[in-house]
């Protein structure tokens, strides 16, 4: 039975999603493989410089940073993590050779950035040979040095700009694999999601305390939720827009206690969810959605056939900037500068000539990503042998 190292952290939540979902399909598929989750943050914690500095993880305070929406200096923090992370490469290469030589694995996929070549050196030093697979959960690279490397890696991208960035980085067309899409889990892909009738819409609207015939907008900025939340929710909720709207806080309790507040005193109905693994069931009896332009909400959101109105800014992190660039390519969406005239923007998305163009297009996508890795794999595991 062939070994597989499947390498994620935490820094904003979608690389354990993203984990998760292809071993749940790998197993579904019953191949004949070992398939083991390696979280990197737990294995390299002893050079974990920042929590030594500030008694927080690095993902934690990247997850922090989220939370608060302190994103505006992200590039230049992006480099200054290059920076220490190449510091600290010698000393990761040998805690991982050292990993190695104990799990001794027969492939290693990494859904992460920025550790691809230390990943790739230790390797090299522990079972020569063995093949890495960078799995990007980006719509796109962020060069240099965040999902490719020059090296020996195998590199599946999602979207057509990623693999051309694969190209111009020197990987050969071999080592590059393209796939439908991102990386979602199987439950987006179950049936009845999608054969929903207009009335059991209705009535599960009317379970969550909801208008069971209003447009309904899904607000969801990831596990960690978003300020931004408020001020999308205060100025819908001054508008005389009819529509309603169901807000994901995700694990952001002081987030979830304002929006509670603001919720009392609106006119518009709302629903609020703090964490919650029911995402797909929400954006079921939804009708559009608005979020951060991140590939993981973007990727759910269009898999449920739901048009997306995102922004974009100078705090847009940066690896996420291109997404609205395909937002807009696709033709499937709003990209605004800011929310502050989100009831504008909802305003033009639901002009019925407008929302039935986003609404076909949405649909038009598919994304089947995560089923077509495992085969990907399993060539990469066959060539290797």
């Amino acid at each position: 039975m062939k070994k597989l190292d499947l390498m994620f952290f935490d820094a904003g939540g979608g690389h354990r999603s993203a984990a998760n979902a292809l071993k749940q399909v790998i197993e579904q598929q019953q191949r004949p493989w070992d398939v083991r989750l390696v979280n990197l943050q737990e294995l390299l914690d002893p050079l974990d410089i920042f929590r030594k500095m500030t008694k927080i993880r690095m993902e934690d305070l990247y997850n922090k940073l989220l939370a608060k929406g302190w994103t505006l200096g992200t590039p230049q923090l992006t480099w200054a993590m290059h920076g220490i992370i190449r510091v600290y490469h010698p000393a990761q290469v040998k805690i991982l050779r050292e990993f190695w030589l104990r799990s001794r694995p027969d492939l290693v996929v990494s859904v992460i950035p920025n550790f691809n070549r230390a990943l790739r050196q230790s390797l090299d030093e522990a079972v020569p040979g063995t093949p890495l697979v960078t799995i990007l959960t980006d719509f796109a690279d962020y060069p240099p040095h965040f999902w490719m490397e020059r090296q020996s890696q195998h590199v599946i991208c999602g979207t057509q700009r990623a693999a051309k960035q694969a190209a111009a980085v020197g990987h050969p067309e071999e080592h590059i694999w393209r796939t439908s899409g991102m990386i979602l889990n199987p439950r987006y892909y179950d049936a009845p999601l999608h054969q929903i009738s207009d009335e059991e819409r209705r009535a599960e609207r009317r379970r969550l305390g909801l208008q069971p015939d209003l447009r309904t907008g899904l607000v969801l900025f990831g596990g960690q939720g978003s300020s931004a939340m408020t001020t999308i929710a205060e100025r819908l909720s001054a508008s005389s827009l009819p529509v309603q709207l169901i807000l994901v806080c995700g694990h952001n309790h002081a987030l979830l206690k304002k929006l509670s507040g603001v919720a009392k005193e609106s006119k518009t109905p709302m629903h609020l969810e703090g964490f919650t693994k029911e995402v797909p069931a929400l954006m079921r009896i939804s009708d559009f959605f608005i979020g951060k332009p991140g590939p993981g909400s973007i990727s759910e959101a269009l898999a449920m056939r739901l048009p997306v109105i995102v922004e974009r800014n100078a705090w847009t992190l940066p690896q996420e900037r291109y997404n609205t660039d395909w937002i807009q390519e696709q033709r499937v969406g709003l990209v605004l500068p800011n929310f502050k005239k989100i009831d504008e923007a909802v305003k033009a998305l639901l002009e019925p000539e407008t929302y039935r163009a986003f609404k076909e297009r949405a649909s038009a996508l598919e994304n089947r990503a995560v089923f077509e890795i495992p085969d990907i794999l399993d060539k990469i595991l066959r060539g290797a042998a």
